[in-house]
């Protein structure tokens, strides 16, 4: 590999992920109220580790410390989430100030070294009052986002580059109620394609409502997007395929960008009854014009017809069984697949659906099982996935698509969701008992990387 910064815009967004949850800690601090995520790590057997984010990397009082980090890394972009409970305690009503003071801090540390923030509203945490009346299953959850996102927006204004209405829809809607894997931890089967399309709504009237405040605002919207290739050229594992792509990507990829619902996803999640009343107008909210497209990456599918014996996959509740299989023996600690190549094919996606917008990767990492020698973390591996992926996107930028930007997940170790705080994705490391924090091998590398030192 002969990658290089010269081998990127001047202008290229170089940055790192979070979200408020896994890194800010400081759960019962300054008015915050409870979020669904506060409720579901409470619970017993529901994290890997049984622990929690109330304190997390305590980001919330070290920000400054972990924004000269990146200052230092040379990125020069920050994609953090806001989190709404911090906002709004219950999910509606007049606004936090202490909350909206604190992310005014961090637009205003991030502004003085020089790093462009990249704002997420919505990154999971749903008020649990909300939740209560129905979370996203119920319609008006789609109205409160609208209210809470004008709010953020008038707060912070041009503090903040770009705005992102929700990060993952698919993992708010399948993991969080047809799984039950995450918050809020329910499992409504196909019910969950409604949840799905609230989220959906939510970032349509987010949309203008972010406009209205801030006429000159960039507003977008970070999908997860998998490649879905079927394991043979049979029937049963191409139908296979094509169910887990609309589930994945079209479902989420259509209505945004082509004011459509996939026609085969709607039926397969049974939705057409249901969407008919109100389909149409709402389908003319959610393509609301957007200025960019995230999209977070972290591997290919190769997908198979199931059998008898398949176990059912709850986060993709069709009819018939599906497997997926590895094609692959390079795995990462979260034991996904490593597969550079995917990355061009999921932007893609999306300039196949529209030419004309941006895209930035909003999301790619790796999680090893890091070990601390002499006070160093020598990850290798996390480096060479890094290097593969930047290769990658160098290519896709060389191919003529509209690359503007590369997101690492993540800049701190934190607390990885289900999995608690026993997976590390961080270019710097944590010690979860001092919260001091070292970077590593991968994150020297990145500094080097680009400061336009040598060829990667």
């Amino acid at each position: 590999m002969t990658v290089s910064r010269r081998d990127f815009p001047t202008d290229f967004a170089w940055g790192t992920a979070t979200a408020s949850y896994q890194n800010e800690g400081a759960t019962e601090v300054d008015g915050r109220g409870t979020s669904i995520w506060d409720v579901f790590a409470r619970s017993h057997g529901a994290i890997n580790d049984g622990s929690t984010g109330d304190v997390a990397d305590d980001h919330y009082h070290r920000f400054r410390e972990d924004v000269r980090l990146m200052a230092d890394l040379g990125l020069n972009s920050y994609r953090f989430s806001i989190a709404w409970p911090r906002i709004q305690p219950t999910g509606s009503g007049a606004a936090n100030q202490a909350g909206l003071d604190f992310y005014r801090r961090l637009v205003d540390e991030l502004q003085a070294q020089g790093i462009a923030a990249y704002a997420t509203l919505y990154h999971w945490d749903l008020p649990q009052s909300l939740e209560d009346e129905g979370g996203w299953l119920d319609r008006d959850t789609a109205n409160r986002f609208a209210d809470y996102a004008g709010i953020v927006s008038e707060a912070l204004g041009s503090g903040v580059a770009h705005w992102i209405t929700l990060n993952e829809p698919w993992c708010s809607a399948f993991l969080g109620y047809a799984a039950g894997a995450h918050a809020p931890g329910r499992r409504v089967g196909k019910l969950a394609g409604r949840a799905a399309h609230h989220l959906m709504l939510g970032h349509g009237l987010a949309v203008p409502a972010i406009r209205a405040a801030d006429p000159s605002a960039s507003v977008g919207i970070t999908l997860n997007l998998t490649p879905s290739v079927a394991r043979t050229e049979r029937p049963e594992d191409v139908e296979a395929a094509r169910r887990i792509d609309g589930l994945t990507n079209r479902l989420f990829l259509d209505p945004v960008l082509t004011g459509a619902y996939p026609d085969d996803v709607v039926e397969d999640l049974e939705l057409g009854d249901w969407l008919a009343p109100t389909k149409d107008a709402d389908l003319a909210v959610i393509a609301a014009p957007i200025d960019f497209v995230g999209i977070n990456y972290y591997f290919r599918n190769t997908v198979g017809a199931g059998d008898h014996d398949t176990e059912p996959r709850l986060d993709h509740p069709t009819s018939t069984p599906v497997r997926f299989y590895s094609t692959t023996d390079r795995r990462t600690h979260m034991g996904w697949p490593i597969t550079p190549d995917g990355i061009i094919e999921v932007i893609s996606m999306v300039h196949d659906r529209r030419p004309e917008l941006p895209i930035a990767i909003t999301e790619n990492g790796a999680a090893y099982d890091d070990r601390v020698e002499d006070g160093a973390v020598h990850d290798e591996d996390r480096r060479a996935f890094l290097e593969s992926h930047i290769d990658a996107c160098a290519r896709a930028i060389e191919q003529g698509l509209p690359l503007v930007g590369y997101f690492i997940w993540t800049l701190t170790d934190n607390w990885e969701w289900a999995w608690g705080f026993s997976r590390r994705f961080g270019l710097v490391r944590v010690d979860y008992g001092s919260l001091e924090r070292t970077v590593k091998d991968s994150g020297q590398w990145l500094a080097g990387f680009l400061a336009g030192g040598d060829d990667a």
